[in-house]
């Protein structure tokens, strides 16, 4: 769910925007907004000759994603973004429910594409799936950071599918425990992953992202897509990044110590904070407003939804130990 902005959809990561509203300069910020890895993959220069050729198929990418998502063909392309804004184009109109809250761009793209669309509440989830086409959800939930669990997600899938339906799972935060993923699922029909390389891997800035999906779907949504849907660039670091499995373990370990270090940090200075993920904490309150408005006043920005806070994680020490001083001094 995100905030609306007359007729658009507002993100995370609106630094300059904060800064000249807020009158605080740039420098001075401490941005948790947008659940990105704070300390993302090492980017090493990149050849020259990666910026001369147009993309190819071949060149490498392709076995390193088969590898990472343990042999499950993906279609890599603009950020999951990408695949959230065509997917809907592919189909008749259904009927799709959509776990609430969830990352708005869903219910947007779904309904533009003249698809008839709710918000629906997990607890009604499993009931709900005898009146849908279509079921999606975040998972983990953006921004709450909640779960459904891998056994839960195969029962609707496999319901959906017996009837002709559809499961779309965007796991955009789910790489630092990818044991609750179920895109090893994608070859039955009727279950769609999406996965990005901007949170965990903290690379939003190249937008690459992949679909998981049965040959066929994949094969339309590439061909309404068109060629060369991922830079050179892009592609290139995603190849190595997917193949840095050392520094996938690392990170998944102090990413799970920093989370915890924020739900324990917030919990000190009275927010609680009952769900989250290894990239950022969730804080249900009324005062979501005030209290976003009070930090960005701090410096320190988040994002505010109906009912509740979103935090990111810190990138070093600095950075800590300001958001302490700002939660003493708007808590206190």
């Amino acid at each position: 769910m995100l905030l609306l902005t007359s007729s658009k959809l507002t993100h995370g990561g609106r630094l300059r925007t904060a800064a000249h509203d807020f009158r605080i300069p740039l420098q001075h910020w401490l941005d948790l907004s947008t659940g990105i890895n704070p300390t993302g993959w090492p980017v090493p220069p990149l050849p020259a000759e990666v910026w001369r050729r147009l993309p190819e198929d071949d060149d490498g990418l392709a076995m390193a994603s088969l590898a990472y998502f343990g042999g499950q063909r993906v279609l890599p392309l603009a950020g999951s973004q990408a695949a959230i804004q065509t997917l809907p184009q592919l189909f008749t109109p259904r009927r799709v429910g959509i776990l609430s809250p969830c990352y708005a761009e869903h219910f947007k793209a779904w309904h533009g594409a003249g698809h008839q669309v709710e918000l629906i509440d997990y607890a009604d989830a499993a009931q709900a799936i005898e009146r849908l086409d279509v079921l999606l959800l975040t998972n983990p939930n953006n921004p709450t950071g909640r779960i459904v669990p891998p056994t839960t997600l195969r029962e609707w899938h496999s319901r959906l599918a017996a009837r002709g339906g559809l499961l779309v799972v965007d796991e955009a935060f789910i790489d630092a425990t990818p044991e609750l993923s179920v895109l090893s699922d994608t070859r039955q029909p009727g279950l769609i992953v999406l996965r990005s390389l901007g949170k965990f891997w903290g690379l939003a800035g190249i937008r690459c992202g992949f679909i998981a999906a049965e040959d066929r779907l994949l094969d339309a949504l590439a061909d309404r897509l068109g060629p060369w849907t991922v830079s050179g660039p892009a592609r290139w670091v995603a190849q190595r990044a997917l193949a840095d499995r050392a520094w996938h373990a690392e990170q998944s370990a102090q990413l799970a110590a920093a989370s915890a270090r924020l739900a324990a940090l917030l919990s000190a200075h009275a927010l609680h904070s009952p769900s989250g993920c290894a990239l950022f904490r969730w804080v249900p309150t009324p005062l979501a407003g005030e209290l976003f408005t009070a930090f960005a006043q701090g410096a320190v920005l988040l994002r505010a939804f109906d009912g509740g806070l979103r935090f990111g994680l810190p990138g070093d020490e600095a950075q800590w130990q300001k958001l302490d001083a700002v939660l003493n001094e708007v808590m206190r």
